[in-house]
Formats: C-alpha cells, sequence, structure tokens
C-alpha cells in the first residue's frame, strides 16, 4: 500500500482544525457527501445585511484531509463577501495547504461544493440570485473530478 503524504499544513488544520461546530440560525447550510469514499461535509454561514460573511462553521465526517479541506476553507471564506467567497475554489482551498495527495483531492472538491451549497440555502432563503452560483450537487463522485469546468 501506498504510503500516503501530507504537508504540515494539511497535518495543522486536521490536528487544529479551525471554525468547528455549527452556527444556531445560520444565513445559510450547505451539506453535500461523497457516496464512494462516506465523507460528509456541513458547512454553516453567518452572512450579514451588507452580504458579508461574519463566521463560518463546519462539520465534517470524514478522513483527516476532509477535516483539513473543511478548516482552510472556512478560513479562506470568513469575512469576505457572497461573491468573493463563491470563487473561493476547490484550488485555492489545495494551495493553501500546500497541496493534497491525488487520492484526496475529491476532498477539496467537497469544501468548495459545501461552501457553494451554503451560498445557494442562503440565496433561495432571501429570494436573492447569486451570479454564477448554480444549484449544488449533494453528491459529488470522484470520476466527476474530469469533468469540473476550469473557472
Amino acid at each position: 500500500m501506498e504510503k500516503i503524504m501530507y504537508s504540515e499544513k494539511v497535518m495543522d488544520h486536521f490536528s487544529n482544525p479551525r471554525n468547528v461546530g455549527e452556527i444556531e440560525n445560520a444565513s445559510g447550510v450547505g451539506t453535500v457527501g461523497n457516496a464512494k469514499c462516506g465523507d460528509i461535509m456541513r458547512i454553516y454561514l453567518d452572512i450579514d445585511g451588507d452580504g458579508i460573511i461574519n463566521d463560518c462553521k463546519f462539520k465534517t465526517f470524514g478522513c483527516g484531509a476532509a477535516v483539513a479541506t473543511s478548516s482552510m476553507a472556512t478560513e479562506l471564506v470568513k469575512g469576505k463577501s457572497v461573491e468573493d467567497a463563491l470563487q473561493v475554489t476547490n484550488k485555492a482551498v489545495m494551495e493553501a495547504l500546500d497541496g493534497l495527495p491525488p487520492v484526496k483531492v475529491h476532498c477539496s472538491l467537497l469544501a468548495e461544493e459545501a461552501i457553494h451549497a451554503a451560498l445557494w440555502d442562503y440565496a433561495e432563503k432571501n429570494g436573492l440570485k447569486i451570479e454564477g452560483l448554480e444549484k449544488p450537487k449533494a453528491d459529488i463522485h470522484e470520476d466527476e473530478e474530469e469533468e469540473q469546468e476550469e473557472y
């Protein structure tokens, strides 16, 4: 079995995850999963009247990489506008973590989709249309990674 090597940042976010928990009466909640690996990620957003993400928390059931990508994703969107948060891609999450092993790239896709799902929930609750936001998938399969468009 091949040994998977993680960056120090991945190990740090796994060992000391930031923003764990849930937000009561969250502005938006997004839950996504990957049926193949069993990871489930839920992201909570607290968005103010100006569309700024004041707080972001997560609950993830999954491997260390899933926890680390959730943690980093919440750090990347906190304090950003809804539009800026939409620009946080799986590549941005991976870069912020100094990379992920190829077999764990799907975890960063989950993080991106969970953010989008939470933003979608926020938009639905408030009757908003967020430019560039599409209805999220509830389940993300690894074999869809090749089909993911470049943004």
